[in-house]
Order: C-alpha cells, then structure tokens, then sequence
C-alpha cells in the first residue's frame, strides 16, 4: 500500500492498524526500569488510600505524580 492510500484511509477516518507491522513498534523515551524505592508506612498507607479511592494500582499514583512533579518543575 503507498503513503498516500494509507493517509486517505486515515483521514476518512478508517481503521489502518490491519496495514501496520506493531510486532516491533516503540514508544520513544517510554522504555521501562525498575528501580526501587523504600518508602515510610505512612506514605505507604496515604497512597494505597488513594489509589483504593481512585481504583487503580499504587505503582499507578506514584507514577502519575512523579510524571507531574516532573513536568512541572520542566517548565519553571
């Protein structure tokens, strides 16, 4: 399929993902390592509260403030 087919396809708004090869499709700068981190109970237990009120996994909200706490400092 040209370029060009596969851009129409996309602008009318049509599925292309059955004409894409994702087998080894990469998200730059979004590669995973695990690190660990000792934490206080205290916090532990102020972020599975928050995680249990927001229904998802703890690793979940560390990762989500980090990514802001990041960002924002980024920009200043």
């Amino acid at each position: 399929m040209k370029a060009k087919e596969l851009d129409k396809l996309f602008d009318d708004g049509k599925s292309i993902s059955e004409h894409l090869d994702l087998s080894k499709a990469k998200r730059p700068n979004q590669e995973q390592k695990r690190v660990n981190v000792d934490f206080p109970l205290w916090m532990i237990q102020s972020l599975d509260r928050e995680a249990k009120r927001l229904g998802v996994p703890r690793q979940s909200i560390i990762k989500i403030w980090l990514a802001e706490r990041l960002q924002k400092s980024a920009t200043t």
